[in-house]
């Protein structure tokens, strides 16, 4: 009886819509672009790992995701966000643009010594502060970003915001960075290219897991970081991010990078919150370390919004994802760790921002009725890998 109720509780998501697998940008004329169709690793990934299982190949293992085309993939999940988004935007923009210079992914190969393989040389390359690399003789690495705004069923002007700034970024060419700033290894006047900034319009709202899982199918990044569209976390710490998840990959590039705002307990921003709201959180916080497994309970701060994955972990962690609501990113975490994935909390900066949809009684109750069901359903097999 216990596993029958359980199996009616545990949410299972829905497959995408043929209509959520296309995206709109800005066309080098202005005008807004026809619904393209999004590359979906995913699609490809599974059609690879079955075709391998078919033959006896990787029958117990995870087959590799394909290469990245762009350093980083930024996913912002937007719920009726027309008040906010804008600002994250711009300053996610103006960070990816000085720190990672033209939007246009691309892998550059140079040759290799005394024939050296690509494989082999892969490491030769020298770290920036931002986390990016300049190749090096026989380096094979992705450049450039994208961003995509995943609009989960919004009913404002979402949408027409994203695309607005879009626009102006993607016609707009900025001048060389001058010598001797932290961005002048950037060797070319920069622009933002149509195709950069893409938005994404879930038909329904699925809840904000919901939308960075469906965001998080799509990415090309070798490095996938979601932020929420309330820009309360400090953007200019993706470099933050990006060095600490690299310095603790594994053998197979595997990473994972979790913002927190742990450091900032006691601080003004903590402190002024409400009685109830700082309650509900420490009483969260108790829930998810009898809850969740070790390795997920010893971070800090599971629920800030900044996070980042190195792009060979993504299959072992969206292809299993259930949980569409607040709780999502405990699932992405209990993934990781049974994955056997590397996970490094990293403090950023935070403020604390007007407009939250979140109430605080009833979406705590919600994530704790959700955390219970979420670590039963794994527990007594009714979500599976």
């Amino acid at each position: 009886m216990f596993f029958l109720v359980l199996f009616i509780a545990a949410p299972i998501p829905r497959d995408p819509l043929k209509s959520e697998k296309v995206y709109w940008t800005i066309l080098p004329s202005g005008n807004i672009s026809e619904p393209k169709v999004l590359p979906c690793w995913l699609d490809t990934h599974d059609a690879e790992q079955k075709a391998a299982q078919r033959k006896g190949d990787f029958k117990d293992k995870i087959v590799p995701i394909e290469d990245a085309e762009v350093f980083v993939s930024l996913v912002v999940p937007a719920y009726n966000e027309e008040e906010r988004l804008g600002r994250m935007l711009e300053e996610a923009v103006d960070y990816l643009r000085q720190e990672y210079g033209d939007a246009h992914g691309s892998l550059e190969r140079k040759p290799q010594p005394n024939g050296a393989s690509a494989h082999k040389t892969l490491n030769n390359r020298k770290n920036l502060s931002n986390g990016d690399t300049v190749a090096t003789a026989g380096n094979l690495a992705p450049k450039g970003w994208e961003i995509l705004i995943v609009s989960d069923g919004s009913t404002d002007k979402t949408n027409e915001i994203a695309l607005s700034i879009a626009k102006y970024h993607q016609l707009t060419q900025y001048p060389l960075p001058s010598p001797g700033t932290r961005n002048s290894h950037v060797d070319q006047s920069t622009y933002v290219p149509h195709g950069s900034i893409r938005v994404v319009t879930l038909k329904e709202n699925r809840g904000k897991g919901g939308a960075v899982t469906h965001g998080f199918r799509h990415v090309r990044g070798k490095y996938a970081v979601f932020a929420d569209a309330d820009g309360a976390s400090k953007f200019q710490d993706l470099g933050k991010l990006i060095r600490e998840c690299q310095a603790i990959e594994d053998k197979d590039g595997r990473g994972v990078a979790v913002g927190s705002r742990a450091h900032l307990v006691g601080s003004e921003a903590v402190v002024q919150r409400s009685f109830l709201r700082n309650l509900l959180m420490h009483s969260f916080h108790v829930l998810l370390r009898l809850l969740t497994t070790p390795a997920t309970s010893a971070i800090k701060d599971t629920q800030c919004g900044f996070k980042l994955f190195s792009r060979p972990s993504l299959p072992y962690i969206i292809p299993y994802m259930h949980s569409e609501g607040w709780i999502f990113d405990v699932e992405m975490l209990m993934l990781a760790e049974s994955g056997g994935i590397p996970v490094a909390e990293v403090p950023v900066g935070w403020r604390e921002v007007k407009g939250s949809k979140l109430n605080v009684i009833w979406d705590s109750l919600g994530m704790a009725w959700g955390l219970a069901i979420l670590r039963a359903a794994w527990a007594f097999g009714v979500y599976r890998r």
